[in-house]
């Protein structure tokens, strides 16, 4: 451990200590010396206790394997299966009647409805783009993308065709959302006269700042400029409050796998919440730095000077339970579990926030916001919540400073939602879907009671429609409508906004008072969603939760007689998909990007994607229905055709001729080995590969 250096009893690489000590203790004028110590004997106690709750997993994953085992080929009683899993402690008694307390919950999260953005840590433009997302021009929204169920405009000139068609779209959601008393807002000459005064803030220079269902809308004006010049009233552009909240990834999106990737994400995490993050880029033959937006001023309907926030509200993911990193040693010599040490780091860093020592705030109620992903049941959220109260007592922060976000996408944990709920409910600001890593676990958890349905039909499966509702339903029955976020899952291409404009508003009439975009252009149009339902609403009209049984139903292929057609295609496209992201992690680090699918159709992927489709390959694998040979050879097939989807980056290394080498090794083990990886994760797998990577580049 010569590379490292010693702090107390644990070991820990020097520039990730130095930029702890200096950069994030140092600011808050805490005692280094005092911080190590109090370090060492969080580990001590919460070391033991998480690698005990990931043994339980594998404990009650064998008992079901055996299960499932001895009762191959027997029709499914779902009766006795649903004993088997309360017995083995599987299920666990629901915790009754009870509503949430958390308290000092931004406004944000708590009673404002509206688009939420995910971004990489490790990528700083993007993550200040996604920061500087809260507010987004519509005009460019509409013009820019085919939201309007036409084409994006040509190269070249401003089309005033499309121009038009923009123009007369955004005034029909002024007239929908802030409606004058008489006219419309295309007629409108002047002043506007609204039918509801109260919907008017002020003024943010000539234009006009209104609100509605929460969101505000700022209307600009400038007679000067091309577009003002030819509207009767001089309005340049319709600007959306979109994105109220970002999760900065640490996680699915990113990959970490070292002290200095694990030091990059935390320095890009300090440099958002002390507000002097910034990012030069070349962009049309000249430097852009890009940095945080300011606030946004206005003047109220008394002429005094007001401001909003000009950021999105910022979540950190931290990672699940199941990773260590060697960023750190243990004094047994093994790595930390990454989980405590992101909750630790990014808590202290949050704590420069709530000690005002930023440019701008993040949170103006004192919380700090860790979103906590892949925990398996109510076991390992009560580990989370004793964790963050430890974390709190190290640092000195108030009790429930510290609020969490629950992922509900492990199997176990939506079973067993409300007492999930309950074992963290005076911190909880967060409950959210996720269809691809719920049915990767969906798979994993049931690999060996027989083949699974096609990855298109899982999404019309019992399960998943009760896994969808009973997330939204037990969430307002324990108090999260009003103080907390229940959110849905990410729209992935990017590119194909008009389906996205079209499909999305059902999130809304689901009762989600928030749901994933994939860019902030993606995040203005999402935010036209809130303005045509009020969400809160929505929500008092939701009935009572899907039974549990429904969330059980296992979606296994019974009767299904696939033709070797539907075999092959299924195979390919789950490789091509496999390869394609792979092969980014492994060779250039790139935990999220646009990755072209089998139709070369543009979708936006993190390891979620690839769980569901190794997973999905390793359970037809396991069951006869596709075979060693026949994955090897999709495998090869699909490596040409992602070698020519990336054949315009100087930079890559193509899979074809070199599969001994780590991206291809990598996916062929994701595939070959995915029944026996924890919980069918491609972490462990992924971390192996992309550390050899590494350190065969020097």
């Amino acid at each position: 451990m010569s590379e490292y250096v010693t702090r107390g009893t644990i070991a820990v690489d020097p520039a990730l200590a130095e930029f702890i000590e200096t950069e994030v203790l140092a600011p808050l004028e805490r005692d280094e010396d005092d911080f190590w110590r109090g370090f060492v004997a969080l580990l001590e106690a919460f070391v033991p206790r998480n690698r005990a709750l990931l043994a339980k997993r594998e404990n009650l994953q064998a008992q079901i394997d055996d299960w499932h085992r001895e009762r191959r080929g027997q029709p499914h009683d779902a009766t006795t299966y649903r004993a088997f899993l309360e017995d083995i402690g599987y299920l666990v008694p629901e915790p009754g009647d009870f509503s949430i307390g958390t308290r000092n919950v931004d406004p944000e999260i708590a009673t404002m409805a509206g688009p939420q953005l995910v971004v990489p840590v490790l990528n700083a433009r993007f993550l200040l783009n996604a920061a500087n997302a809260r507010w987004g021009s519509l005009y460019d929204a509409l013009y820019g993308t085919d939201a309007l169920d036409t084409p994006p405009a040509r190269p070249g000139g401003y089309d005033e065709v499309r121009g038009a068609k923009v123009v007369a779209a955004a005034k029909a959601l002024l007239d929908a959302a802030v409606p004058l008393g008489d006219g419309n807002w295309a007629e409108l000459t002047g002043e506007p006269v609204l039918a509801d005064p109260n919907q008017r803030c002020g003024a943010i220079g000539a234009g006009w700042l209104f609100e509605h269902n929460g969101l505000r809308i700022e209307v600009r004006r400038d007679p000067a400029s091309p577009i003002g010049q030819s509207d009767p009233a001089g309005i340049s552009d319709v600007v959306l409050e979109a994105a109220l909240t970002t999760i900065v990834d640490l996680e699915d999106s990113v990959a970490a796998v070292d002290a200095a990737d694990k030091l990059a994400g935390y320095r890009n995490w300090l440099g958002v919440i002390r507000g002097d993050l910034t990012d030069s880029f070349e962009k049309a033959g000249r430097t852009v730095t890009r940095a945080l937006a300011e606030d946004v001023g206005y003047a109220d309907l008394h002429g005094n000077a007001r401001s909003l926030s000009g950021r999105s509200l910022l979540f950190v993911r931290n990672v699940g339970h199941l990773m260590t990193n060697p960023a750190m040693r243990l004094a047994d010599g093994s790595d930390i579990p990454e989980g405590i040490m992101d909750a630790v780091v990014t808590a202290a860093i949050g704590a420069q926030d709530l000690a005002g020592l930023g440019r701008y705030r993040n949170s103006k109620a004192g919380s700090i916001y860790i979103v906590k992903p892949k925990q398996h049941g109510p076991e390992e959220c009560t580990f989370t919540n004793d964790l963050f109260d430890a974390v709190e007592n190290l640092l000195g922060l108030p009790r429930h400073a510290i609020k969490v976000g629950v992922m509900d996408e492990e199997r176990r944990t939506s079973a067993n939602l409300a007492a999930c709920i309950h074992a963290v409910k005076d911190r909880i600001v967060f409950i959210n879907t996720g269809f691809l890593d719920r049915t990767g676990d969906e798979i994993h958890t049931a690999m060996q009671a027989g083949p699974m349905l096609r990855k298109g039909a899982m999404k019309t499966a019992p399960w998943l429609t009760a896994y969808e509702a009973r997330n939204v339903a037990i969430g307002l029955r324990h108090g999260l409508s009003g103080r907390a976020q229940i959110g849905k899952g990410m729209w992935a291409a990017p590119d194909r906004m008009a389906e996205m404009m079209a499909q999305k508003m059902a999130h809304l009439e689901a009762g989600a008072n928030t749901a994933w975009v994939p860019s902030p252009t993606a995040a203005t149009l999402h935010a036209m969603h809130y303005h045509r339902l009020n969400v809160f609403q929505r929500q008092k009209q939701l009935g009572a939760a899907p039974g549990l049984d429904t969330l059980l139903t296992i979606p296994l292929a019974a009767g299904e007689n696939w033709s070797g057609a539907e075999i092959r295609d299924e195979l390919d496209n789950n490789c091509q998909g496999l390869l394609g992201y792979v092969v980014r992690w492994i060779d250039a680090g790139v935990g999220c990007s646009k990755v072209p699918d089998i139709h070369d159709v543009g979708l936006m992927e993190d390891r979620a994607t690839l769980r569901i489709s190794s997973q999905h390959l390793a359970n037809w694998l396991l069951h006869g229905v596709i075979s060693e040979a026949q994955v090897m050879d999709s495998l090869r097939r699909m490596a040409a055709k992602v070698d020519a989807q990336n054949a315009g980056d100087p930079a890559y290394v193509p899979l074809t001729g070199n599969e001994g080498g780590p991206a291809f090794q990598a996916a062929r083990e994701l595939i070959l080995m995915g029944v026996e990886q924890p919980s069918g994760y491609t972490e462990p797998l992924l971390h192996q590969w992309r550390a050899r990577a590494k350190a065969q580049a020097g």
